[in-house]
């Protein structure tokens, strides 16, 4: 017989009356009066095991065994006796009579039971291998598994081809920073991880291959929370002679075939479209979660003549905003929880948090309890109430400061509030799956510190049409053929349509204020190549990390990648990265410095 017949978690029903063999861990083993269980476990399942004291030699082995052994087992899968089932499990109307057992490999006591949902994240990243075995992380990376071959199923039947693009490369500073590689054979010189083969696609499309794609690793060296890593796997996308409505219109349709045929659900069709300055509008946020269903009221306009300075000032305020927050039934909320969001709006730059509870509407001011009341005159608090559709129960929170300030903080609490327990019981939060796309961004922010403009995407996007004029005379105002695939409040993907043209790259260049030198410098490679007889083209790069993590419901996407780093950006596992010796160094050409002792206030 061949040493495994099948997996333990597919033994079911169908396989009564047959001898199979199985290969596995033993999860636990159970002692039951002269009779011992095996809950024998591989990457499909469980399957339970049943050792009689009949075969002397298979009972001696099984009273052996503990958890995490190795084992092969033979036997008849035979049906449970009756009100024994376990209809948690394929395998919980059978159980194997073992006939033939052995021990591939014993194991010593693991440091913790791989069903303890108790488990700190520093153990089960030191223990990696450990955690792997577990059944919700074998769940998350097979589901893993199966996106990307959905995924590779549709671009393959699209007609896109799978093009590697180099793992070293120029550094070419732009946004974050890039992970350097010492050439031992070019000294002082170094490589560069890619950020993304931004440059390499649109090569690509230059050079012919007008439908590529490639599930890669990309790097930045940036500062860690719950959905970064310093190395992430991107689903990058490039497409030639497809329109900015094209692309979204095939991408979506990719997305939707893969929800449907790894999770079986059914997204939206089609997608609902949003502009950039709507989305900051009414949510503060250019991906908005769309199942809370609240969103800002704009007062900015009617604050400027109030004697509350907190909410005038900012509305004077060339980039200032007032907006309010209507939470329905929020009257409810104790001064305790209010005093807590105030404390949480602080994280994101904002002084304070003020707020009206709407107590009796009927009764005008004598119906609403704030410490502000008296500062907003009749006419403008009749208009807020207007405008934010308040009624009886419901309090208002407001934000008031640098627009940028409101939009983060306010944006934030929204998403708090929501998702809290009072906000899922006032059923603040509907609807399961909401995607949604972001288009029509700006092309450039103002880098205040620098006193100029930046690229808000990358310097190869393109102007919509008609705005290639602004980027002499407003760059402020041209907007980008530039879009964003949102679900439930994650960017799962995003890109544009780029530049093919010489004349509209020099005037973005002109517009960052990048000498032609420096765009030389930094990019020639591209440049010229975009000489020669560039097509028009643009694609989108998925998170492919985002996408399982929000499929799987994990908290952090560490827990759809087989080996993650920490939030301070080391492998717990294999305790990286670690010193090297001084001949590699040498070899290197490098020297360390002593690092420069912190300043201390």
């Amino acid at each position: 017989m061949k040493m495994r017949t099948d997996y333990c978690g597919n033994v079911s029903q169908a396989y009564l009356g047959q001898t199979i063999a199985l290969c596995g861990w033993v999860q636990r083993r159970r002692d039951h009066g002269g009779v011992i269980f095996i809950d024998l476990r591989d990457r499909e399942g469980l399957v339970q095991v049943v050792c009689d004291p009949d075969l002397a030699e298979v009972f001696a082995t099984a009273e052996t065994l503990r958890n995490e052994f190795c084992v092969r087992v033979e036997g008849l899968v035979r049906a449970r006796p009756q009100g024994t089932e376990n209809s948690n499990l394929k395998s919980g109307a059978v159980e194997l009579l073992c006939k033939g057992l052995e021990v591939l490999n014993a194991s010593v006591t693991p440091p913790f039971q791989l069903d303890d949902e108790n488990l700190s994240e520093t153990t089960r990243l030191t223990h990696r291998v450990l955690d792997l075995r577990r059944p919700q992380m074998q769940k998350n990376l097979m589901l893993r598994y199966k996106v990307a071959m959905a995924i590779r199923n549709h671009l393959d039947a699209q007609g896109f081809v799978d093009i590697e693009t180099p793992m070293l490369t120029k550094s070419t500073p732009e946004g974050a920073r890039d992970y350097l590689v010492p050439s031992r054979v070019h000294s002082g010189e170094f490589f560069a991880l890619p950020q993304s083969p931004q440059l390499f696609k649109q090569m690509l499309m230059v050079a012919g291959y007008d439908r590529y794609y490639q599930i890669t690793k990309c790097f930045r060296d940036e500062d860690l929370r719950a959905d970064r890593q310093p190395e992430f796997t991107q689903v990058d996308i490039e497409t030639s002679f497809l329109g900015e409505q094209e692309i979204r219109d095939l991408f979506e349709d990719m997305i939707r075939k893969v929800f449907k045929q790894t999770m079986d659900v059914e997204l939206q069709n089609p997608f609902p479209v949003m502009a950039y300055g709507e989305a900051m509008a009414r949510f503060g946020s250019d991906k908005p979660d769309l199942r809370v269903k609240m969103e800002f009221t704009e007062l900015t306009d009617i604050m400027k003549d109030v004697d509350f300075k907190v909410f005038s000032g900012p509305a004077n305020s060339d980039n200032g905003r007032v907006v309010a927050l209507r939470v329905p039934g929020g009257a409810e909320i104790p001064r305790s929880e209010i005093d807590n969001y105030t404390k949480f709006v602080g994280i994101y730059g904002a002084k304070g948090l003020a707020w009206i509870k709407v107590n009796e509407l009927a009764k005008g001011r004598d119906g609403l309890q704030s410490p502000i009341v008296k500062n907003i005159h009749d006419a403008a608090l009749a208009e807020l109430l207007k405008r934010s559709g308040a009624a009886d129960g419901d309090i208002l929170f407001f934000g008031a400061d640098k627009a940028k300030v409101v939009n983060d903080a306010m944006g934030a609490l929204r998403l708090k509030i929501g998702h809290s327990e009072f906000g899922q019981k006032a059923g603040l939060v509907q609807g399961r799956w909401e995607p949604l796309w972001v288009i029509d961004f700006p092309m450039f922010e103002l880098d205040e510190e620098a006193g100029r403009w930046a690229a808000c995407h990358h310097p190869f996007t393109s102007p919509k049409d008609g705005h290639e004029d602004y980027l002499t005379t407003d760059p402020g105002k041209c907007l980008a053929k530039a879009y964003d695939m949102v679900l439930n409040g994650w960017e799962l993907g995003g890109g544009s349509v780029r530049i093919h043209k010489e004349k509209v790259q020099s005037k973005v260049f002109r517009a960052l204020n990048i000498s032609e030198e420096e765009a030389a410098a930094k990019f020639g490679f591209l440049l010229d190549a975009l000489q020669y007889g560039a097509p028009p083209h643009g694609g989108l790069a998925f998170g492919l990390d985002r996408i399982v993590t929000m499929m799987s419901g994990a908290e952090s996407i560490r827990d759809v990648i087989a080996f993650p780093k920490t939030q301070r950006a080391q492998c717990l596992l294999t305790q990286a990265p670690s010193p090297v010796d001084e001949k590699q160094l040498r070899e290197l050409h490098i020297r360390l410095r002593q690092a420069e002792p912190k300043n201390v206030a």
